[in-house]
């Protein structure tokens, strides 16, 4: 059990971000293209924010988070591969949410707000010869499976994402605060650089780690801190993307807040990370069912979130499953 001062955090039922009342995603992965979708959604809209620290996001509908703009809750928010092709998924998402009635109303219109990441899997051994962009319509079959359990690994926008040493995948963890309030992370890992210590297979997350949740091997040592960091081989197969969420009723700026702490998180678990080639980036959620206790539950939060990515990114590499045509091998074989 991880302890700060006297609080003491545990994880969640599921060590999922479901474990946010309320909350609900679902995946749809394409084998053949070796890609896929994430889509986190709820009943009702709720608050959403980002930060980027990456040097090469892809991303839409990011400019309306800002604290000062009109729109201050979404519908949904969408991870997805395939770079700017990727993108399309958020339309396949916000056609569905519209048929069902869902939406930002403008004089009777329904919009629904979908933000959406990509990543970079284009060169994963996955064919990519489409005549028709599939990624609509992933978008909007995963919008539909949506449900408060979820496989990790080998799924959804994790279907084709690599990392330096091996692939990457989906991830989740979650924590619950001494006040009740829950705090998660979903992440899919495609990173430039690696989720392990170099020569070995234990995690630079391991600190942060619950039991087992990631293979238990206990924290890494002796490795030279002054080794040249191991990244793939070419600048552009790169980015992790990742949503915070909270049951706190957090404000679009203390959300924004929350995904700035997080990025800590990102920064254990990857070396490198936020790199001039990745586009890493953190949206947060927040549904507003409890509320916040100040600026101590504040700080809290934060660090809670930063711990939950940590956990996550390792989780959805420690899960990652072998196909055919994979370029490189999943954590398990190494």
């Amino acid at each position: 059990m991880k302890t700060m001062g006297n609080a003491r955090l545990v994880p969640g039922a599921r060590n999922l971000i479901t474990d946010v009342d309320g909350l609900k995603v679902g995946n749809v992965g394409d084998d053949r293209v070796k890609s896929g979708v994430t889509v986190l959604t709820a009943a009702r809209p709720f608050v959403a924010a980002v930060h980027v620290m990456g040097g090469a996001p892809g991303t839409r509908e990011t400019d309306m988070l800002a604290p000062e703009n009109l729109v201050q809750q979404v519908d949904a928010l969408v991870l997805s591969g395939g770079s700017a092709f990727g993108l399309a998924a958020a339309s396949g998402v916000a056609d569905a949410l519209r048929a069902a009635g869902r939406g930002y109303d403008v004089g009777g219109q329904r919009v629904p707000i979908v933000p959406a990441a990509i990543l970079f899997d284009l060169l994963n051994g996955g064919s990519k010869d489409w005549a028709e962009n599939p990624y609509p319509a992933m978008g909007a079959r995963a919008l539909g499976v949506a449900g408060v359990a979820f496989d990790l690994g080998s799924v959804g926008a994790g279907v084709g994402a690599t990392t330096a040493t091996c692939k990457g995948g989906l991830g989740s963890a979650s924590l619950v605060l001494p006040s009740g309030v829950s705090v998660a992370a979903l992440v899919a890992v495609n990173a430039l650089g690696s989720a392990l210590v170099p020569g070995g297979r234990q995690f630079w997350a391991a600190p942060f780690e619950f039991g087992d949740e990631f293979g238990g091997l206990g924290v890494p040592v002796g490795h030279d801190p002054g080794a040249v960091p191991v990244t793939k081989h070419g600048p552009t197969r790169n980015t992790t993307i990742a949503i915070v969420a909270t049951d706190a009723d957090l404000t679009q700026a203390e959300a924004r807040r929350m995904a700035i702490a997080a990025h800590d998180g990102m920064a254990r678990a990857l070396v490198p990370s936020h790199t001039l080639m990745d586009g890493d980036l953190v949206f947060a959620a927040a549904t507003g069912a409890r509320p916040l206790a100040g600026a101590g539950e504040a700080l809290l939060i934060g660090h809670a979130a930063a711990t939950c990515l940590a956990r996550a990114i390792a989780r959805g590499v420690f899960a990652a499953q072998p196909a055919k045509g994979d370029p490189m091998p999943c954590w398990r074989d190494l």
